[in-house]
């Protein structure tokens, strides 16, 4: 592999030569000069010229190529060989033949390009306005850059919740855990250190690097960028994946569903090859039928329908509020049947209001809020904890006179916060506050009233926090071992009332077969509250402790059983989500503080709203431009229209396409001729794939909405061998009609049959595309009944038109039209009690779905995407990881 150019800094080593295996046995120092760095980062121009030589910090491109799209349509060896057929047919003589096939099959393929390629522009455009960032110091200042900007050399700061954006060094740490899962296996999180380790350690040893795609668990760290794109350990793994995105179940199901309908074109193929063989038919004759044959019964337009129907997707998400990171993002919305949600601001109105302090006896007590303030965060007066601002908004006295020393913040673990600080009278004092349960462990002689009231303002279901303290005379820094031997001061009140309509958005996400759960960090009982207020009955509410008390395995059943989850943390919220994935469900998780970070990357759909912290957005897969469980009804509804419009395309193909494929196979068997030529197979197939295109404008019953969306081969194999006789009969009456009663010679069956097929296949979808009777109680979209009835109108007339001899058309008599109308609504009818039929027997449990690493790797890969492609590099360590075979790292080109 040509080696890249090598950026020299002012270390004796450069950058090409250092992989995150050699910086972890080294000092930092050493690193830093290696890579021609130092602590205060790259300046801008050393950091444009290496991202130059480099490339961006990518692994998967969103560039769109025309070149790909096209060789993605030529791909299919049943055109290579119709096209291969065509050019030797007009060798031998054959002109007009060999035109009409060539022509009809550039229409097709244009027709493939056009759509596709339209809807690829519009997913690029989507990865234009979706940014990853990363904190980086150029010139000791820290920007916020994209991640496809980092280059070797480059410091960065890493904090709780975020995606580690390269293969990096550590500088510093503060208590930094990353959870490195997606590449080692381990799920705990590893702790981090600054110091060299071993040379040759494991990659799950590497305790003095983070590695690109793991996510920072906890802490925060300052780092130097040692390995970017295609050199990182992430990936070296995604670019031996492959380059297409991470193939989803509805995906996989498409896949399997044209690998069904290729064999059966194989047989097809083979069958009427050789039984036109055995008539004595020409060989180029018998081998451009039967090619023809296999193409019309082939899903030629599915991919561009599907991409087609996702990009028009995201259009209409984005006008009812929902912001899509990725196309198939879309596909995992409607698949979702359980939603992990947090409280405030989601059941909640989110307007936390301050409403009294009480001493522990339950009695006003001013001087609560006085001490509750003194331990606000200050800068909540402009928002943040929404607790704190509250109390700043209240318009209770300012706490003059008191002087903050010192203080330890609030978090998960300890759920408290505190501050040394000294009072108006010049006495240094340890004020406290937090959740109550942590707070009142802390307390010395608490009176047995106190949780009473404790008890009575949580089952009203107002929020509260506790307020303690401590003669500090002496101190004169403090930390959480301090936080002991207090005396309670009382009780700060908070109200958050419920939505009124919340009862009526959970309602209907049950409605939609979604179990709604709630995680928090507020009380048992004041989420047992909420719950029964929102009309979820009977809540089984498992606290963080319970969690804590069961093994991953017993977690499993829990978390399946539980409604709610209180007093949970950032670590908690993602091992729920976790022990829920464990049954095969597709879990979504709805969160908005840095805290939900951990859980939203856990989560088969991460969803954060508009003005979530940047970290928690970055995480996110679904932004809500409204926290509004209603928001959210309507895009898992959307992501479910798109997969029912796009099953109804795969159903009628696989009963109209499969019966006359079949009919033309039988015809083929006992006519003196070919049924229909080639050419008029192949036009039948164009005309009918272009009225397909308007399948994705349709509109969906609503009980095809209530349930998750999942794919069902065995339906669609049994809707196959269920329908397609029925449209094989109507030919066979078509045959016999042309036969027995027109005595028609080729030219006029060709032209009958080629107007009563294109006419059943087309009108079919009325009858499939709901189990309701079609126009009186389920209303097909205004396009797709112009698109359909343009298709029928330009097949009758095909055989009228100034090209009808030259296509091997004559015109039909009106008798004979007549009879095909009639044989239509006969067919339509046979095909509707049919579906009575089908659909009566009950259809089975849907397939739990499990999601490997190369998912997991896949997904992950999709925020280092850039318009330029990655570039892989062979490391020279032994810990390099070994390729599959036949695969060797390379550009990524466009899937």
């Amino acid at each position: 592999m040509a080696s890249i150019a090598p950026v020299t800094g002012r270390g004796p080593t450069t950058v090409d030569t250092l992989d995150v295996g050699q910086a972890s046995a080294m000092p930092a120092e050493e690193v830093l000069a290696a890579l021609g760095s130092g602590p205060s980062g790259l300046s801008d121009e050393s950091a444009a010229r290496r991202l130059r030589s480099h490339g961006p910090n990518a692994v998967r491109t969103h560039a769109v190529s025309p070149s790909a799209v096209l060789l993605r349509q030529l791909r299919s060896p049943l055109l290579v060989l119709l096209a291969a057929a065509a050019a030797v047919s007009f060798a031998v003589g054959r002109h007009p033949d060999a035109v009409i096939i060539g022509i009809i099959l550039l229409g097709s393929v244009g027709l493939g390009f056009a759509n596709e390629f339209r809807a690829e522009r519009a997913a690029a455009m989507l990865h234009e306005r979706i940014r990853h960032t990363a904190v980086c110091l150029r010139g000791d200042r820290p920007l916020s850059l994209d991640v496809t900007d980092l280059t070797p050399g480059d410091v960065v700061r890493l904090s709780a919740g975020e995606i580690v954006p390269a293969d990096v060094r550590l500088l510093a740490v503060q208590s930094l855990t990353c959870d490195e899962s997606v590449l080692t296996g381990e799920g705990r999180p590893v702790p981090k250190q600054t110091g060299p380790v071993e040379a040759g350690a494991a990659l799950a040893e590497l305790s003095c690097c983070a590695l690109m795609g793991t996510v920072v668990h906890a802490g925060i760290g300052t780092a130097v960028v040692v390995a970017t794109g295609g050199r990182t350990r992430f990936g070296l793994v995604a670019l031996q994946l492959g380059t297409r995105h991470p193939e989803t179940r509805f995906q996989a199901g498409l896949r399997r569903f044209s690998e069904l309908l290729l064999g059966v074109a194989a047989v097809l193929t083979v069958a009427i090859f050789v039984i036109n063989l055995l008539l004595a038919r020409p060989l180029l004759q018998a081998l451009l039928f039967s090619l023809a044959i296999a193409v019309g019964i082939t899903p030629q337009l599915l991919p561009a329908i599907v991409t087609t129907s996702l990009a028009s997707g995201s259009r209409r998400l984005a006008r009812i509020k929902v912001l899509v990171k990725r196309l198939v993002c879309i596909e995992d919305l409607g698949d979702v049947d359980v939603l992990v949600t947090d409280k405030t601001g989601t059941l909640t109105r989110a307007a936390v209001a301050y409403a009294e302090a009480l001493d522990p006896y339950g009695d006003p007590r001013p001087a609560v809020a006085t001490l509750g303030l003194v331990c606000a965060d200050p800068s909540a007066r402009g928002g943040g904890n929404p607790l704190d601002v509250a109390l700043w908004q209240a318009g209770l006295p300012e706490p003059v006179g008191w002087k903050v020393l010192a203080g330890v913040p609030f978090d998960h673990e300890r759920r408290m916060a505190s501050v040394l600080a000294d009072d108006p009278d010049g006495v240094r004092l340890l004020v406290v506050k937090g959740a109550p349960e942590s707070v009142l462990a802390r307390c010395e002689d608490v009176p047995d009233r106190a949780e009473q009231v404790l008890g009575d303002r949580f089952a009203a279901g107002a929020r509260v926090i506790a307020v303690a303290s401590r003669p500090a005379l002496d101190v004169t820094a403090v930390s959480p071992a301090d936080e002991a031997r207090l005396h309670l001061a009382g009780f700060l009140v908070f109200a958050d009332p419920v939505k009124p309509d919340a009862n009526e958005a959970v309602a209907r996400l049950t409605d939609l077969g979604i179990a709604v759960k709630i995680a928090t960090g507020d009380n048992a009982l004041v989420t047992a509250q909420v719950c029964a207020q929102i009309g979820m009955t009977g809540p089984l509410v498992l606290t963080g402790a319970d969690v804590d008390r069961l093994d991953d395995a017993a977690l499993v059943d829990a978390a399946d059983q539980a409604t709610a989850f209180a007093r949970v943390t950032p670590e908690h919220k993602a091992r729920i989500v976790r022990a829920l994935r464990e049954h095969g469900r597709a879990v979504a998780f709805l969160g908005d503080g840095v805290n939900d970070a951990l859980g939203l990357h856990a989560a088969d759909v991460g969803i954060s709203v508009d003005t979530a912290t940047d970290v928690v957005k970055d995480a996110a897969d679904v932004i809500l431009l409204d926290k509004d469980l209603h928001v959210l009804a309507d895009g898992v509804v959307e992501g479910r229209r798109i997969f029912t419009n796009t099953v109804k395309y795969v159903l009628m193909g696989t009963s109209s396409n499969f019966g006359n494929m079949f009919s033309a196979a039988a015809a083929s068997a006992f006519l003196p001729f070919l049924p229909m030529l080639p050419s008029q197979i192949l036009l039948n197939n164009l005309l009918y794939d272009t009225g397909q295109l308007a399948i994705p404008s349709d509109r969906v019953d609503p009980e095809q909405l209530r349930s998750p969306s999942h794919w069902d081969l065995h339906l669609i194999r049994r809707f196959m061998l269920f329908f397609g006789p029925i449209s094989s009969v109507f030919d066979f009456l078509t045959f016999a009609a042309m036969i027995g009663v027109l005595h028609a010679g080729p030219a006029l069956f060709r032209s009958g049959w080629f107007v009563e097929s294109l006419a059943t296949q087309t009108l079919v979808i009325f009858a499939i595309r709901t189990r309701r009777t079609p126009f009186f109680r389920s209303r097909p979209s205004t396009l797709l009944v112009f698109a359909a009835g343009a298709v029928v109108l330009a097949g009758v007339l095909i055989p009228y038109s100034p090209w009808a001899a030259v296509l091997g058309f004559r015109p039909l008599p009106a008798t004979f039209l007549l009879a095909v109308g009639v044989m239509v609504v006969a067919y339509l009818a046979l095909v509707e009690g049919g579906k009575r039929l089908f659909y009566a027997e009950p259809a089975g449990a849907p397939a739990a779905r499990w999601r490997n690493t190369a998912h997991a790797v896949g997904r992950r890969a999709a925020r280092f995407s850039h318009r330029r492609h990655a570039r892989p590099l062979r490391l020279r360590t032994a810990a390099r990881p070994r390729l599959r075979a036949g695969r060797r790292p390379g550009w990524d080109r466009r899937r």
